[in-house]
């Protein structure tokens, strides 16, 4: 009995081993540094169960949604959102990149509410004092940093530069690597939204963490899909149940049961390139034991996790 467990434990020890040097075999990679929405997990003020262990008990890899990218050859890391919780989600690039700086080659940012900006505080005086790290933004989300508080003193004090992007023109970050932005419909109070598609040197990315119901957007959802080979999608909540205490018309993402039932028709190929992220912190999604996880699973679709990693 115990040969035949050490032959067990070999074998998965030599299938990991596989799998790590495939990573790293990889020109570029994408890891997960986050998946729950801007407010957190637990959130501030909640009294459900959900949160309730959490506040004693935190979750370390409950994180803000970001993304990131490591250029393994060009020895470059760019970050996806500057979320609340930037401070461990840059360490965490950087060990994964085995790289010695601690800020990115840049930062991407898909709009101004809370989740997806506020970070770049931590790269201001009173912390980091980082040194012109540069910023990707949309024209009026560029402008809404260049013309308010505290955020144009980053600007004037060269914490940040300001890149701006342009919708749906295509940025080369590196020969491995370009990300395209482009426009989609949500509560745009400040700033334009963006998603993006991101293309390595053999899979190619989409990324919408924040947008309205998919019917609002002037594109195809399902034909972006088609044109990917990961899709990363807005997953804020599993069905209507979660938000009984808000008026739903504040905060229109598409449910996941909708979107499930939107690409119910899509092959299983189609359907497994999807992942679904930026969780509320009501979201059953994000207990991974929980059946609305598991109903997901079954239907062919994948749960976006902390510290995932794909080659591209």
């Amino acid at each position: 009995m115990k040969y035949w467990l050490a032959l067990v434990a070999l074998f998965l020890l030599s299938c990991k081993t596989q799998a790590q040097q495939h990573e790293i075999q990889s020109p570029v990679s994408l890891i997960v540094l986050g998946t729950v929405q801007d407010g957190g997990s637990p959130h501030i003020g909640c009294k459900r169960d959900c949160c309730a262990e959490l506040f004693q008990n935190p979750d370390p890899e409950r994180k803000v949604v970001s993304l990131g990218l490591v250029d393994h050859e060009n020895q470059k890391t760019y970050l996806f959102e500057a979320t609340p919780d930037m401070s461990t989600q840059l360490k965490v690039l950087k060990t994964y990149a085995g790289l010695d700086a601690e800020t990115p080659t840049g930062i991407f940012l898909t709009h101004a509410h809370i989740g997806h900006y506020t970070g770049l505080m931590y790269l201001g005086r009173e912390a980091l004092g980082a040194k012109q790290v540069p910023i990707y933004a949309m024209p009026k989300m560029k402008a809404f940093l260049e013309n308010n508080g505290p955020w144009n003193q980053l600007v004037a004090l060269g914490n940040i530069g300001l890149e701006e992007m342009i919708d749906k023109r295509s940025v080369e970050l590196t020969s491995h690597l370009t990300v395209i932005p482009f426009t989609v419909p949500h509560r745009d109070e400040f700033s334009e939204t963006v998603g993006f598609k991101i293309i390595g040197p053999t899979k190619s990315v989409l990324f919408i963490p924040d947008i309205d119901k998919w019917k609002k957007w002037d594109e195809s959802i399902t034909e972006q899909i088609r044109n990917v080979d990961l899709a990363f999608l807005d997953a804020s909540f599993f069905d209507s149940k979660e938000i009984n205490n808000r008026d739903i018309a504040e905060i229109p993402h598409p449910f996941v049961i909708e979107s499930m039932e939107l690409f119910a028709s899509l092959p299983a190929s189609e359907k497994e390139k999807i992942h679904f992220i930026h969780f509320n912190h009501t979201n059953p999604l994000l207990d991974e034991s929980s059946e609305a996880s598991q109903s997901v699973r079954d239907a062919g679709y994948k749960v976006a996790r902390f510290h995932q990693k794909i080659g591209l």
